[in-house]
């Protein structure tokens, strides 16, 4: 059984179809990668999975439990986090109070402590900036606080959107680094991203959207090696 159905999922702003009858799955202890250009619909379907955006019809089945009416704060308590495209961190507070923010369901207070730990030894630059507002960050040091602040909450599947959007060569590389780890020590990913390559390569599959419809499924070897993938968002 799958971790996450996404059965013919349908969503509008308004009048117009940002995403059209869009089937995919999620099995545990995967990275999933959605590519496509950009208006193809990638971060619609995220914000829905969130509760963020409503579906216009479809379904979301996480674990065996129906998301489509869910108010964000209850897909976060089922296990679903989000690293929103573009940061957005709390600017004014410090990097701790950001993580603390991501611990804002949990009630155990050893459990937390633990995380900060945890957050510190993976991101040893947020150890740094402690107690700088996260404003006072750098772009890739603001990615790594979102990151963090998402694992806080201790998901069993992350949502990442563009992480690697406007940052460095060397951020980049750092980024993907970290995703991987993130599955290995045992969250589930889905990844939106607009660096193919890179998505594709560290990715168990993927899907190719197009026009808010999937074009093409396969494993990221499979996808990164089809002449029509490489020649649309390679570079190929």
């Amino acid at each position: 059984m799958p971790m996450l159905e996404v059965k013919n999922l349908s969503v509008n702003y308004g009048a117009i179809q940002a995403v059209r009858n869009v089937s995919f799955q999620i099995n545990k202890g995967e990275i999933v990668t959605l590519i496509g250009a950009n208006g193809a619909g990638k971060s619609t379907i995220v914000k829905t999975i969130s509760g963020i955006l409503k579906p216009k019809s479809g379904e979301l089945v996480y674990e065996g439990t129906h998301l489509e009416k869910l108010k964000p704060n209850k897909v976060v308590a089922k296990g679903i986090s989000q690293v929103p495209e573009g940061r957005h961190v709390f600017e004014e507070m410090t990097v701790r109070e950001n993580l603390l923010m991501g611990a804002y369901l949990r009630k155990d207070r050893d459990g937390i402590q633990e995380d900060f730990e945890k957050m510190y030894q993976r991101f040893p630059v947020l150890k740094e900036r402690e107690k700088q507002d996260a404003a006072t960050l750098s772009g890739g040091e603001q990615q790594m606080l979102v990151m963090a602040r998402a694992l806080m909450a201790r998901p069993k599947l992350i949502l990442l959107d563009e992480p690697s959007m406007g940052l460095s060569p060397i951020y980049i590389q750092e980024v993907f680094k970290i995703i991987e780890t993130i599955r290995d020590q045992g969250t589930t990913v889905l990844l939106i991203e607009q660096n193919a390559k890179q998505a594709l390569s560290i990715a168990d599959r993927g899907y190719v959207l197009a026009s808010g419809e999937v074009k093409m499924t396969g494993t990221g070897k499979d996808l990164l090696d089809d002449p029509s993938v490489q020649k649309a968002y390679l570079g190929g």
